[in-house]
């Protein structure tokens, strides 16, 4: 039994994997473009809670002379955007079936009762990657620059050009390619299929790794179409992640539906 007294849904076979091609990430960014402009409210709404929490999180940074921080930030802030699209994901869900008369609310009153299924442990894992990564940061520039440095960070920034700093740059984007490559294999289909079947987040990480396995040359394009777009839309401000955010999210659903068995 639920909390609310109601008797738990049965769980869901484990969709099959499909064998997708590189034509399915164009099929995909022109549904996600054709959602985002059949409702183009919700998706500016939910993007614009990432970008104002980022423009907070920099100013945060510059008034308390903690600047150097934005370099890591700046690597890891796309990693908190799978978890925040799950909106996105049911209003591209309900378009795909029809369903064009839906309001705000009634998206909210579904990712509201996400909270008492698996999506919120799929949450923890990405906020924990997300810490680990800022912390794993924070040690390599200590390693690389030494405390004095990091004392003085606030004071100027041509540290940066010297061979150390080129280093710890290079090697702290190797490794933050890495880490993001890792979540992008466990989040990629793992979210929208919890919010579209009753798995565990376990098995839907599992699965998720699969697909990448599966579809290799797919999945690691469609992961740099990914980087590469929301990189170009961060440049402006984050400007750009108004819309970058949501077409990027209503795609990842369609990329979801492309690369699994659907009854």
């Amino acid at each position: 039994m639920s909390e609310t007294g109601q008797a738990l849904p049965a769980a869901s076979r484990v969709p099959d994997i499909r064998a997708m091609e590189m034509g399915d990430i164009g099929y995909a960014l022109r549904a996600g473009w054709r959602d985002f402009r059949r409702k183009p409210m919700m998706g500016l709404f939910f993007s614009h809670i990432y970008v104002v929490g980022g423009w907070l999180i920099y100013i945060f940074f510059f008034v308390t002379e903690q600047v150097w921080w934005a370099l890591p930030f700046t690597v890891g802030f796309p990693l908190m955007a799978p978890f925040l699209a799950v909106g996105l994901y049911e209003v591209s869900h309900r378009l795909e079936q029809g369903d064009t008369d839906f309001r705000r609310n009634d998206i909210f009153g579904v990712v509201w009762r996400q909270r008492l299924r698996q999506l919120p442990l799929m949450s923890w894992v990405i906020i924990v990657y997300f810490l680990f990564w800022s912390f794993f940061a924070h040690m390599l520039f200590a390693l690389f620059m030494g405390p004095s440095v990091l004392m003085n960070v606030s004071s100027s920034y041509a540290y940066l050009l010297q061979p150390e700093g080129l280093l710890m740059l290079l090697t702290g984007t190797g490794f933050g390619a890495v880490f993001a490559f890792v979540l992008f294999c466990l989040t990629v289909i793992s979210l929208p299929l919890l919010l579209d079947k009753e798995l565990d987040f376990v098995t839907a990480m599992l699965t998720s790794t699969a697909v990448v396995k599966r579809n290799p040359k797919v999945m690691i394009a469609w992961g740099m179409e990914i980087a590469v777009l929301t990189f170009l839309a961060m440049l402006p401000a984050l400007l750009g992640l108004f819309i970058a955010l949501p077409v990027l999210g209503h795609a990842s659903w369609h990329i979801y539906r492309r690369a699994l068995e659907h009854d």
